[in-house]
Order: structure tokens, then C-alpha cells, then sequence
């Protein structure tokens, strides 16, 4: 196991259980496919590494909602170190395909994690709203926002990880949405950011 800065101050039951994790992905994803297969041979930074980076941006709450969970990058992961420094926030992994869910589910019960997998699309579901809302490579940020305004506490974050075009996509946004960002430069990539936003309204019709 590759000895990972953002991780140097959990416990060892914590590394174990993201361990675990890994190995449940390696299990399941010849049959499902949760991520690239060549992404598994660097896995610890490609995906462990990467979705824990958004644990220090967070504010601590009762709920955590991540959407598009898929593979369970960010959402498992930041679930189990969070049973650890936060046992009771509980994580919303809120993902459209049955077969992952149906993963989502056998991982959050493996690893006795403080986990609600909820197998509908994003725009059907019916959720209080989160101290925090996060999603990995999921959608256009106009979208995202779409999805998150009426999902994020009024006082909430929502941390969405994005590739080279981040400055782009929020350009284009800024089209339709008043929001407050921050561009946090990703642990993982070079050309890759997390957006953390505050404060999302949709800006006023041009007339």
C-alpha cells in the first residue's frame, strides 16, 4: 500500500478499510466495469488518493449527498475515513445504475459504513439538504448546479472535481448562475481542479 500524505493522520483500521475497498473493486470490476482497467494498477492515486483530497475541503454535518457515486469514488471513500472523524455523518450515494448501486450497497454493508445508496436519476430524487454536496467527472458544471441548488444547505459546499476545462465550464455557468467559487488545484492532476462553490442562485434573465 502506497503511503498517501492526505491519509498520514487516519489509523491503520482506516487504511485497512479503504484496502478492503480496493479489493472489492478489483473483484467486482471485470463484471461491471467502476473504472478504466489500467487506472487499477496506480489505483491508490488514481481514484483513493484523489477522492480523499475533498475530505479537507468539507464542512463537517449530518449529511453528505455525492451523485453519479458509480464506483464509489468519492463517496465510499470519504464514507469510510469519515467513520473515523465524522462517524455521524451519513453519505447519500446517489447513482442511476442498478448494477452499481447494487455494489454501492455490498460495500457500504462490507465496510459498515454510515452509507444510503439511492438508486434513482439525480433530477427524481427526494433528499433534506446536505452539509455538503460532491460529484467526480459527472456533468457539465451548468448542470451540476442545476442539480445542487436545491440539494445544498443554505450554508453548505459543494465540492465537484474537475478536468483541464474547469476555467471553461465556469465561464459558462457564470451565463446562468450567481455562485461563489474557489479553484482548488488537484492533489492528483496537474490540468485538474476541485470547484468549491457557495451560495448558488440562478442569475437574473437578461431582458
Amino acid at each position: 500500500m502506497e503511503s498517501l500524505d492526505i491519509l498520514k493522520n487516519v489509523s491503520r483500521e482506516t487504511l485497512d478499510g479503504l484496502d478492503r475497498f480496493v479489493q472489492l473493486v478489483a473483484k467486482w470490476n471485470p463484471t461491471i466495469n467502476l473504472v478504466a482497467k489500467n487506472s487499477l494498477a496506480d489505483v491508490w492515486v488514481r481514484h483513493i488518493k484523489d477522492s480523499a483530497q475533498l475530505i479537507p475541503l468539507a464542512a463537517t454535518g449530518r449529511a453528505w449527498i455525492d451523485l453519479g457515486s458509480g464506483g464509489g469514488f468519492p463517496g465510499i471513500v470519504v464514507s469510510v475515513v469519515l467513520k473515523e472523524v465524522a462517524p455521524e455523518t451519513c453519505m447519500y450515494l446517489v447513482e442511476s445504475d442498478a448494477r452499481k448501486a447494487t455494489f454501492l450497497r455490498e460495500a457500504s454493508r462490507a465496510l459498515r459504513l454510515n452509507c444510503q445508496v439511492v438508486n434513482q436519476r439525480i433530477d427524481e430524487i427526494n433528499l433534506p439538504p446536505a452539509t455538503v454536496i460532491s460529484a467526480r467527472a459527472l456533468a457539465h458544471l451548468d448542470k451540476l448546479l442545476h442539480f445542487s441548488k436545491r440539494l445544498v444547505d443554505l450554508d453548505g459546499v459543494c465540492l465537484f472535481m474537475k478536468g483541464k476545462s474547469h476555467q471553461d465550464e465556469v465561464r459558462l455557468a457564470r451565463e446562468s448562475w450567481k455562485f461563489d467559487c474557489e479553484v482548488i488545484q488537484s492533489k492528483t492532476s496537474a490540468e485538474a481542479a476541485v470547484l468549491r462553490i457557495r451560495n448558488i442562485e440562478c442569475a437574473a434573465k437578461k431582458t
